[in-house]
């Protein structure tokens, strides 16, 4: 990890934005294609053992609204996960589109029902996030940051639950919890946040599998997204309550700060940690291909988010998850 990163404030605020027309969308995984090449570790898995009835029955409407969406602080005196600092991320301006700003989402389509909000504990504390269903073989798998998952070399999320489709309180689809978790080698081994990437396999609702219910959008692990993109996330410091999806639009660009990430100006602020990065995002049908998840932001530049760009070690993750 390079002294540069000693400063950042890695929160769960990378979500990118893809305009609709991009150049440089990269091409769909299909999930029921061939692995990824050998060459590689697979991915670090955590099986949870928590009872499904056990974990809903734990989120009750008080503690979600209490969680607190994760931040971390790199090379501080307090390693891990902490909370960001209070204000962080506000900016006192009016929200419009197009312009580092993050106004609601009113366009409906796919990515309203394909994205939600994360619930989770990690550490004994209640954390909130975002993640986004994708097209798998098993139909139950999200992707979301590594974070949103496990705590970099330290504890897994425990009590995790996906509620697609949230808005305001509603919870059109219901809620889902996970049955095994992953991330990449890389964040669970050294916290490389160049890697910050997990996947989720959910265990069934009451109508089935959540893509049954929700649909799903497409993925890439190409690695090649270098054009303009378009971030959702369910943003929960001040100025925003995580209560509404959220996006940001606009071009990448490359992390100076000692990463491979990629960058983009969005004031999305921690709770849109996990949420999804499209390119070729079609605002009409709400669908467009995931090439990315929202990251982190570092201290002193609030205004521009991070995320990974995906590549063989985030694609062993998903064929994991997928086949799980």
């Amino acid at each position: 990890m390079t002294p540069s990163l000693l400063h950042a404030l890695v929160a769960p605020l990378v979500a990118a934005a893809v305009a609709a027309g991009a150049t440089g969308a990269s091409a769909a995984t299909d999930p029921v294609g061939p692995a990824p090449a050998p060459g590689g570790p697979g991915a670090v898995r955590h099986t949870s053992s928590e009872e499904p009835s056990s974990v809903l029955d734990y989120w009750t409407d008080e503690r979600m609204a209490a969680a607190r969406p994760i931040g971390r602080l790199l090379g501080g005196a307090a390693g891990g996960l902490l909370d960001a600092p209070p204000g962080y991320g506000a900016t006192g301006r009016e929200h419009q589109a197009d312009d580092g700003t993050a106004p609601e989402w009113t366009g409906g389509g796919a990515v309203t029902r394909t994205t939600g909000r994360v619930f989770l504990s990690m550490d004994g504390r209640d954390f909130t996030c975002t993640a986004s269903v994708v097209r798998s073989r098993n139909a139950s798998t999200v992707v979301t940051a590594g974070h949103c998952i496990k705590d970099g070399t330290g504890a897994w999320a425990s009590k995790w639950v996906f509620v697609p489709g949230y808005d305001d309180g509603e919870e059109p689809y219901g809620r889902y919890t996970a049955r095994e978790m992953l991330v990449t080698p890389e964040w669970a081994r050294r916290t490389d946040d160049s890697r910050d990437f997990g996947a989720a396999v959910l265990r069934e609702g009451d109508g089935g599998p959540v893509q049954e219910a929700t649909g799903a959008q497409r993925i890439s692990f190409s690695g090649d997204h270098t054009g303009p993109v378009r971030s959702f996330g369910y943003p929960a410091r001040s100025p925003y309550d995580g209560r509404t999806l959220r996006t940001c639009s606009g071009p990448t660009h490359p992390d100076r700060g000692g990463t491979s990430a990629r960058g983009m100006s969005c004031d999305m602020t921690e709770g849109s940690s996990g949420g999804p990065w499209f390119a070729g995002f079609d605002s009409g049908s709400g669908r467009g291909t995931v090439v990315s998840v929202v990251s982190f932001k570092y201290a002193s530049d609030a205004d521009t988010q991070y995320g990974p760009v995906l590549g063989s070690s985030e694609r062993r993750v998903f064929d994991e998850a997928q086949n799980a």
